[in-house]
């Protein structure tokens, strides 16, 4: 078996992500490994399909800052070390790969919400990570939060 020693963990910061953080922690420390976080924030424009009549810096920033904030309470709230975090804007799926060859990353974890058919193979931000990734890929299944225990 791989012995992992710089994991990237990308997270979207959504109640979900804390999900993953367990698998990640236990890997980290089973490999005694660098734990390194990123989220990625992709810009208004592309919401906007890039015709955008106003300047967006200033909400852009915002939303940037915002994430930096929410990442270092996440990054706080993990039993283990984090060596860097990365709040990175752009595409997904291409920013967690220049991220990760830049940091010599060996294993990349990201969520993934057991999508079927064809939003498995059009939407999953984990299938884009995984093609093209340049290192080996742990998708974890995350659930919806439940407001109230199913059976």
């Amino acid at each position: 078996m791989a012995r992992y020693t710089r994991i990237l963990l990308a997270v979207d910061l959504s109640d979900e992500s804390v999900q993953l953080s367990d698998r990640a922690v236990e890997i980290a420390r089973q490999n005694q490994a660098q734990l390194s976080l990123i989220h990625v924030v992709e810009p208004l424009s592309f919401a906007y399909g890039g015709d955008v009549p106003m300047d967006l810096s200033t909400i852009q920033e915002q939303l940037d800052e915002h994430a930096r904030a929410k990442l270092s309470t996440y990054a706080q709230q993990l039993d283990y070390p984090v060596d860097k975090k990365f709040v990175v804007t752009g595409n997904t799926e291409t920013e967690i790969h220049r991220i990760a060859s830049n940091e010599e990353t060996d294993l990349i974890i990201v969520g993934s919400h057991g999508r079927h058919g064809l939003a498995l193979l059009l939407g999953s931000t984990a299938n884009g990570v995984l093609h093209g990734a340049p290192c080996d890929v742990l998708a974890v299944r995350v659930h919806k939060e439940k407001k109230e225990e199913e059976e």
